[in-house]
């Protein structure tokens, strides 16, 4: 009986033990689960610290649920904390969460670290898409031979064979077919986008050049046939200088032909056998010889400079055009980038086959190379292998579902270095739950198609800063008046301890004085803590972000002590808020500002450029964003408003395709 009693005892203090265990677990669940929910929320928010310590509270609850850890590294990549984050990815994959997805993800972040931001023409391109000029007895348009991109990734085709010029969007499909004037075009040739936005045509056997408005609508024609002044035999291949001249290469004649903006012959100059392709680079004029195969140099007047390269080095040279400073030169089969400087040779595409032939050549918006197959009547979509092998970079950075089951996701999307996708449509998109097709899919917007955004000044109020008071106030004056009354303005003056000192409507800062300011001038000045501040403002703001700098094109000793320039970067990048600089000098910025310029896709100006700096906002405006919001409704439980919703989207773009999955909470019943 007491061996009985004692066994019974034992099993009860058992019994016990494993109920306390399991309410334990059961309760440290619950703690977990609500402090998750509070970080998902506050990451929506763009408080991605507060975000960190929710994760991290609930980690000390669940140390090992990966979904946590998953999300804790999404936190430290919106903050800015890239090795942070890759470091929490890659607990989780190891414990096999994830899958392909995650490790994906790990690499192409990890490889944007290493690598940084890539030159064109690092990689080779190789065909990811054509588009036949017919199909069976459906004729599409018949020998491409030039071909423009647009902004928003669609592109302008040239056919010489069907007299016409299509618009085709970035997926392929056909926008708008013109052909012209009334007597129509005459073997169009080449299309130029000039810097007023309009276009210009050469058209060969009309020998004439034509000008159409930015939609396509024809204006007027230039030149006549002929061998005078104004004469013009087989016009080809076009380009603009800085003053908006018009180059033209007259293949008939052997020479270039120079007209002004409106049309008005100017000039001719050179005696070549047979001019091809040509382009303007920094003052300079490059002209190929279709038989010589050679490049040859001028200046704007015509005075011929020298020879790049030697006779023979092309084969059969065609377009030439400009991409990051470099030549790339259509040559037979080959598109080749050609130093301007050193006549350096690459080839960066090869298409393979003998009976083709290459004229024009693009760069897209989405960073593929449109190429003209002349002879075999086709265009070609070039990617750089690593693009088309890895995918594209798809990131859910936002959920609304404050309407739920009406639900609104904030996509970005990005290829492998972290340029934004522009121009997709709603085929684009697939969005799943529990990878099941959800209801009512729509694209609401693409940011990129906004006309306007949030601005935020940084004044560099460091010592050196004390004799440019008069420029800073112009270009504050400047930059608000470029605004045209869109958008909001901030300013954030950089001293010892950064402080905004204004949130206002462009109008209101149009008569902007330094003496305004109350951060005194400093002899030391941390442009990270009044860039991370500049940035914490924006996350929240219009989707066109952007941080401009006021400068003497220099930084104090302690500017990068709190972060490091990486982390800054990042922080910038992965938020959508690119960073440029006005500098009051005309010498160079330092390199530290110009490594964040770069690699946030911002820009860089002078302030007593030629130009100046009244069409500063439009410029900002136009950097893409690859920014898109899609709305479904949901068909999940939502326990109230306790249980966590999963969502995954997939986006498609030629033979390249990326996802992304995330997860949200609706509202408190």
């Amino acid at each position: 009986m007491k061996k009985l009693l004692r066994t019974l005892v034992t099993v009860l203090v058992l019994v016990f033990a494993l109920s306390s265990v399991f309410s334990q677990s059961a309760s440290d669940r619950g703690f977990a689960e609500e402090e998750f929910r509070r970080g998902v929320q506050a990451f929506y928010r763009g408080s991605f610290n507060d975000a960190i310590l929710q994760f991290e509270k609930a980690l000390t609850y669940l140390p090992e649920e990966n979904l946590i850890i998953e999300w804790l590294g999404k936190a430290y990549y919106r903050a800015g904390m890239e090795g942070a984050a890759i470091q929490e990815w890659t607990m989780a994959s190891e414990a096999g969460y994830g899958g392909q997805l995650l490790e994906n993800t790990i690499e192409i972040v990890r490889n944007r670290r290493i690598l940084g931001a890539e030159s064109f023409g690092e990689n080779r391109f190789v065909e990811a898409r054509s588009f036949p000029g017919s199909e069976g007895e459906q004729l599409f348009f018949s020998y491409p031979v030039s071909v423009a991109a647009n902004e928003d990734g669609s592109f302008w085709l040239v056919a010489y064979g069907s007299n016409e010029i299509l618009r085709y969007d970035t997926n392929g499909i056909l926008l708008d077919r013109i052909r012209g004037p009334l007597t129509g075009f005459d073997r169009p040739m080449d299309i130029l986008r000039l810097s007023s936005g309009n276009f210009v045509i050469s058209e060969f056997a009309g020998n004439r050049i034509s000008f159409l408005d930015a939609g396509g609508n024809f204006i007027r024609s230039a030149g006549e046939s002929g061998r005078g002044d104004n004469g013009l035999v087989g016009p080809q291949y076009l380009a603009e200088d800085s003053n908006g001249n018009i180059f033209v290469t007259d293949f008939g004649n052997g020479r270039v032909c120079v007209f002004d903006e409106n049309g008005d012959f100017l000039f001719y100059f050179g005696e070549f056998t047979a001019p091809t392709g040509i382009a303007v680079l920094n003052d300079e004029v490059f002209v190929a010889d279709g038989v010589t195969g050679a490049v040859y140099i001028f200046d704007t007047a015509g005075n011929y400079q020298g020879q790049l390269v030697k006779d023979g080095t092309f084969a059969l040279p065609e377009s030439i055009k400009i991409i990051e400073g470099k030549l790339v030169i259509s040559d037979t089969t080959k598109v080749i980038l050609l130093d301007p400087v050193t006549g350096a040779l690459k080839t960066i595409a090869d298409i393979g086959n003998s009976d083709s032939r290459i004229t024009g050549t693009a760069l897209d918006k989405n960073n593929n190379l449109l190429v003209t197959d002349f002879d075999q009547q086709e265009v070609l979509v070039l990617s750089e292998m690593s693009e088309i092998v890895g995918g594209l970079y798809v990131e859910i950075a936002r959920v609304n579902a404050d309407k739920f089951p009406s639900v609104q996701l904030e996509l970005r999307i990005q290829n492998r270095k972290q340029q934004p996708v522009v121009g997709l449509k709603g085929e684009n998109f697939t969005v799943t739950e529990k990878n099941y097709s959800v209801n009512g899919q729509t694209l609401l917007g693409k940011a990129d198609l906004l006309d306007s955004g949030d601005i935020t000044i940084i004044i560099d109020r460091s010592v050196s800063m004390k004799a440019y008071e008069k420029a800073v106030n112009q270009a504050v004056t400047e930059i608000a008046s470029s605004m045209g009354g869109k958008g909001n303005l901030r300013i954030i003056a950089a001293g010892a301890f950064p402080s905004t000192e204004l949130i206002a409507t462009p109008a209101s800062v149009y008569a902007f004085q330094s003496s305004q300011l109350k951060t005194d001038f400093s002899s030391t000045v941390p442009l990270d803590l009044a860039l991370r501040l500049a940035t914490n403002d924006l996350i929240n703001g219009s989707y066109k972000r952007s941080v401009v700098f006021i400068t003497d094109g220099g930084i104090t000793a302690n500017a990068f002590n709190n972060y490091t320039l990486s982390d800054l970067s990042a922080y910038l990048a992965n938020n959508g808020v690119n960073f440029s600089v006005i500098s009051v000098t005309s010498g160079a910025i330092s390199s530290e500002l110009d490594y964040l310029v770069e690699n946030t896709g911002g820009l860089s100006w002078f302030l007593y450029r030629p130009t100046g700096i009244g069409g500063l906002a439009q410029e900002l405006w136009s950097i893409p964003t690859g920014v898109y919001t899609l709305s479904y409704t949901s068909s999940l439980s939502t326990n109230f408003g306790n249980a966590y919703l999963p969502v995954e989207v997939e986006v498609y773009l030629y033979n390249r395709s990326g996802r992304a999955e995330a997860g949200y909470y609706s509202p408190l019943e």
